[in-house]
C-alpha cells in the first residue's frame, strides 16, 4: 500500500481509494480475460478512465496492480481491532474487525474469484501476493501486541482505542511507506521506530493469532466460493471463528 492510499477520512482520500480500487479491478478483469503478461499499464489506465501518470501515482509497476484488490483493507482491520471495546478477548475483537471488513464479500464474489484465477495462472504474481499477505500478517501481529500491552499498561489506553500520536499518524508520502501496510510485493520495513526497539518484535501469541486469523479468512473465502448458492459468507465466517473459539473440536459423526 502506498502513502497515497492510506486509510483516512475526507473526500480527497475517499477519491484516492476509489481510484486505486478502480485500477486494481480493471487490472484483474483484463488479466482474467487476456492473461496478466498481455496486459499493459496503458490498457489498465484506459479501462479505469485515468491517465498512465495517475496509474503510477498508485502503483510502482504493472504487476503491483494485480497483487491485492483492496490494499487499504488490512489497515482498516487493524484500526477497527485496536478500537474494539477493551473487554473483548483478542480473538473476538479480531473476529468483529474482520467481519466488519468482509460484510461486502458476497458482492465482491466475482472479482475475488477472478483475482484468485489470475494468481493461480501467474506464479510470479502468486509469490508477490504471498509476500503482501506476510507483510499484512506482521502488521496485524504488531497491532495485537499493542492491544495486549494496552490492557496491561493504562498509559497505552489511548493507543489501543485508536487515539494518541502512536495511531494517528499523518498520511505518508508514497516514498515513505507505512511499515504495517507496505506496498504489495515490496519487502516490509524491519527497523523498529526509534526508542521502541524493545517492542519491535511481537510475542508468540500475537504472531500465532495473526496467522490463524489470516488462515481463517482464506479458508472461509475458499469454502464459500465453492458453494455460494448454499451458504452466506457471513455464516461460513461465523462458523470458522466459532470453531476456533471452541478449540477446534472434532466434528460430530
Amino acid at each position: 500500500m502506498t502513502g497515497k492510499d492510506a486509510a483516512g477520512g475526507g473526500l480527497r482520500e475517499r477519491k484516492k481509494r476509489a481510484t486505486r480500487a478502480a485500477l486494481a479491478e480493471a487490472a484483474v478483469r483484463l488479466a482474467a480475460e487476456h492473461g496478466a503478461d498481455q496486459v499493459t499499464v496503458e490498457a489498465i489506465s484506459a479501462a479505469a478512465g485515468v491517465s498512465v501518470r495517475t496509474f503510477f501515482n498508485y502503483f510502482d509497476s504493472r504487476d503491483d496492480a494485480f497483487v491485492v484488490v483492496d490494499a487499504d483493507a488490512s489497515e482498516r482491520v487493524r484500526r477497527a481491532f485496536l478500537a474494539a471495546p477493551p473487554e473483548l478477548p483478542p480473538l473476538e475483537a479480531l473476529r468483529e474487525a474482520l467481519a466488519a471488513e468482509l460484510r461486502e464479500a458476497e458482492r465482491q464474489h466475482e472479482l475475488w474469484s477472478l483475482h484468485a484465477g489470475v494468481l493461480r495462472s501467474a506464479p510470479h504474481l502468486l509469490v508477490r501476493n504471498l509476500g503482501a499477505q506476510m507483510a499484512d500478517e506482521s502488521g496485524l501481529a504488531e497491532a495485537i501486541a499493542r492491544r495486549i500491552r494496552a490492557g496491561d499498561d493504562p498509559d497505552d489506553d489511548a493507543v489501543a482505542s485508536g487515539g494518541g500520536d502512536a495511531d494517528a499518524e499523518a498520511v505518508p508520502h508514497r516514498d515513505q511507506p507505512d511499515t504495517a501496510g507496505a506496498r504489495p510485493g515490496s519487502p516490509p520495513e524491519t527497523a523498529p521506530p526509534e526508542g521502541d526497539a524493545d517492542r519491535a518484535a511481537p510475542g508468540l501469541y500475537p504472531r500465532l493469532l495473526a496467522a490463524v486469523a489470516g488462515t481463517a479468512v482464506r479458508v472461509s473465502v475458499q469454502h464459500w466460493c465453492e458453494r455460494p448458492d448454499e451458504l452466506s459468507f457471513a455464516d461460513v465466517f461465523r462458523e470458522v471463528f466459532d470453531l476456533l473459539a471452541a478449540g477446534l473440536p472434532a466434528p460430530a459423526r
